[in-house]
């Protein structure tokens, strides 16, 4: 019953959008504007960078403490459980995709990776970021970054880290970059179509050499 709890806590921790919450301030429902999604990228768009900074801050944090601090509450399996901190952050990676509080109608997942990534392997973090901020200054296109990003995800378990891949967060791994292929499908169809937004701001070898 204890580890339920924890993974509906999680849950419902995920299901807590920060791009829905501060638009409220606004007056704004982010997923009627821009791309529609519920998350830092469209918050940037719709609200302003502050706000989006702000969103990123709540839906990463989430991460962290549905990894860190959800598991290590006193009751039922705690964090010697090396299943735990992994199902915690499957469970709120799938509250943000699909929140309870928001009409299952949530973001794509990857500002709450990025904290739950954060938590259970802090190093990644360096490796993982590095690859989106590479992709999205060569290309310019944010969903791209994200998908190449999270398939470094395996790829660092697998070699920098003692458990390996075939670990509870080996398989999270595995797992949480199908699930962000699957999230972005939409941006990966537009990719392939030719029409996926661009950040042309962001691209600065462009810039520079204009």
């Amino acid at each position: 019953m204890g580890l339920l709890i924890k993974l509906l806590l999680s849950y419902l921790l995920g299901s807590v959008l920060g791009s829905l919450l501060l638009g409220r301030l606004r007056g704004v429902d982010v997923r009627q504007h821009g791309s529609g999604n519920a998350g830092a990228t469209n918050a940037l768009r719709v609200l302003g960078r502050g706000m989006a900074v702000a969103v990123l801050a709540i839906d990463a944090g989430k991460g962290v403490l549905a990894v860190t601090l959800i598991p290590a509450l006193p009751f039922g399996a705690g964090p010697e459980l090396p299943w735990l901190p992994v199902l915690c952050a499957f469970a709120v990676v799938l509250g943000h995709v699909y929140p309870l509080f928001h009409g299952f109608r949530g973001g794509k997942g990857a500002a709450t990776l990025l904290g739950v990534v954060l938590g259970l392997m802090p190093a990644g973090v360096i490796w993982i970021f590095g690859a989106w901020l590479l992709v999205l200054v060569l290309s310019g296109y944010v969903g791209l970054a994200t998908v190449l990003a999270a398939a470094v995800a395996p790829l660092y378990v697998a070699f920098g880290t003692p458990e390996g891949i075939a670990s509870p967060l080996g398989l999270f791994a595995v797992l949480m970059a199908a699930f962000v292929f699957y999230t972005h499908r939409e941006n990966i169809r537009r990719l392939r179509a030719g029409n996926e937004h661009r950040f042309e701001r962001v691209m600065l070898l462009r810039r520079l050499r204009g």
